[in-house]
């Protein structure tokens, strides 16, 4: 009954009825009923294995849930981010494209194959003419060219476009699977971390191709600037359960964290926390309707009801590197004709700058190795470069690397003893503490280094750094597997710092919200600006000079 009346007014939704997931003893989900509507976007959101990816296999028809079913009607065209990058190794990009709406694409091969017929009858002219109104009917003649559009947006050259996919590079694979993702305007859109291996400016059209978009999307994502730039809602995973709430990732963590510390405060007035949620409320409506993406995000926020915000249960790390091990001096960092070369390629070169105390600068270029490059240099790690560095007297840096695979090789020791290692204080409640604050506990803390994941390698190298008491970071890409808890943590704690860092990172929020220095390296020299990450990334003149300085690397 409900299908009928939503077909008949073209008013689309997901029902998800009843849905429990349990692999032998451990529950994912348990008796989940949610209701996903068209027009919205809902960011899904939880702790790292808390079931986000599982969850968009379930609504998508991958994995049958242990109760329960997801409905959606049956016209609705379901579109989903492939994860297999070899599926359509031996097709082209432009055809790998339209692959993604698979009745048009049906369509187009029937056509040909009728076309191609040496004995055509009059039943294949019947045929033809049915499948060439069905074809027109769907844009069809527009499809190729539309299909090479959104590989340009995505960054995909026409060059690759009739090209093998088996013969593109990760990188580029990863655009073309989100360009045939985003094919056809499909009515419900599912995408699994959308944004890994995108660059900043890639990511901002997606951001806005997403926020214009008028159908179902259901994202996962750790950015949250993305986040909070697409989705009108977040589905948070917490406990077993799945709990929609109105605003974006920033509106759910900021009113989640007023709401716990109301709750703390006993001897207020009712009606003053009321007051305080209807401005807060107020506020994110506000900043909602300057933003570009503003009538859909205002319209969510202007439904909210009070009622419907509650305190999260979420733990977040506690990332604190203000005890240093003495305060900085006025000599910081001197660099001086900095350059590296790799297998005959000019990473950076002619590098030169001096530090302040207490500057927060990014690190960037286009090329990954050489940031990485620069970091090994300044760790001490890499010996092979040009020119000179000289840390001032009282500088202490401590280093977290991109690739921390070196930490934990060929190390079968639990936490416990991996951090020990790196301490001179011996004791054990010394070591849990700084573990602790990275949220392993009780038994967590025996576990083997060797069986860690992504992301408890990162949390462990975070302990490791908060002990070493650094009062110089160098990080580079930061938050490289860590879950939105984490993320959140450490862009605190990295505002909260008093000393000097230099970090990488391709998250947009992270970067915006600490930096007041960019350093770009390039093989041509150094961009060096005192200004923020916005203002850097909008800048007409630093554009003019980035394409200067990279030539046809940027073009």
């Amino acid at each position: 009954m409900h299908f009928l009346l939503f077909e008949f007014f073209i008013f689309y939704m997901i029902f998800v009825n009843n849905v429990s997931l349990r692999y032998g003893k451990r529950v994912l989900f348990e008796d989940v009923n949610l209701k996903f509507t068209e027009g919205n976007c809902y960011g899904i959101i939880g702790a790292n294995g808390a079931g986000k990816s599982t969850f968009l296999k379930i609504i998508s028809g991958e994995i049958d849930p242990s109760t329960g079913r997801v409905e959606i009607s049956k016209d609705q065209r379901m579109s989903v981010l492939k994860q297999n990058h070899y599926e359509f190794d031996e097709i082209t990009v432009l055809e790998t494209v339209m692959r993604g709406n698979s009745r048009l694409y049906d369509i187009m091969k029937a056509k040909d194959a009728i076309y191609a017929k040496e004995d055509f009858t009059e039943e294949d002219g019947i045929k033809a003419g049915e499948l060439e109104a069905q074809f027109a009917e769907m844009d069809g003649w527009n499809a190729e060219s539309d299909a090479a559009m959104l590989l340009s947006n995505l960054g995909v050259k026409e060059e690759f476009h009739t090209k093998l996919l088996k013969e593109l590079d990760g990188n580029q694979k990863v655009r073309v699977l989100l360009a045939q993702a985003l094919f056809g305007n499909p009515d419900i859109l599912l995408l699994d971390e959308p944004t890994n291996d995108l660059d900043l400016e890639t990511i901002a059209w997606l951001e806005n191709f997403l926020a214009d978009y008028d159908k179902i999307v259901l994202v996962v994502s750790h950015d949250r600037h993305f986040l909070d730039t697409v989705c009108t809602h977040v589905a948070d995973i917490d406990f077993g359960k799945i709990t929609i709430f109105t605003g974006n990732y920033s509106f759910w963590y900021e009113s989640s964290q007023l709401l716990l510390k109301q709750r703390s405060e006993s001897n207020r007035k009712a009606e003053d926390k009321i007051r305080e949620l209807q401005e807060f409320i107020a506020r994110f409506s506000a900043n909602a309707s300057k933003s570009k993406q503003a009538t859909s995000r205002k319209k969510a926020l202007d439904k909210i009801k009070l009622e419907d915000m509650k305190a999260s249960n979420r733990k977040y790390p506690a990332i604190l590197f203000n005890n240093q091990v003495r305060e900085a001096g006025d000599q910081i960092l001197e660099v001086k004709n900095l350059s590296k070369s790799l297998n005959g390629e000019v990473l950076f070169k002619d590098i030169s700058f001096d530090l302040k105390r207490g500057q927060k600068v990014a690190v960037l270029s286009s090329n990954s190795l050489a940031t990485r490059a620069f970091y090994q240099i300044l760790a001490s790690e890499d010996k092979e470069y040009e020119g000179m560095y000289k840390w001032g007297v009282t500088i202490t840096p401590t280093y977290l690397p991109s690739d921390n695979s070196s930490f934990f090789e060929n190390k079968d020791l639990n936490l416990i003893d991996w951090l020990r290692q790196y301490s001179e204080e011996k004791d054990e409640t010394f070591i849990r503490g700084f573990l602790g604050r990275m949220l392993f506990s009780g038994e967590e803390t025996l576990k083997k280094c060797t069986v860690l994941s992504g992301g408890e390698k990162v949390r462990c190298m975070l302990s490791r750094m908060m002990m070493l008491k650094g009062n110089f970071l160098l990080l580079d890409e930061p938050t490289n597997h860590l879950d939105l808890e984490s993320i959140t943590a450490l862009n605190n704690g990295m505002k909260d710092f008093k000393g000097t860092f230099l970090f990488t990172t391709r998250d947009h929020a992270l970067a915006q919200s600490v930096t007041d220095r960019i350093l770009e390296i390039t093989p041509n020299g150094l961009i060096d600006r005192e200004m923020s990450f916005d203002e850097y990334m909008e800048n007409d003149r630093v554009k003019a000079q980035r394409q200067e300085m990279y030539g046809s690397v940027l073009a």
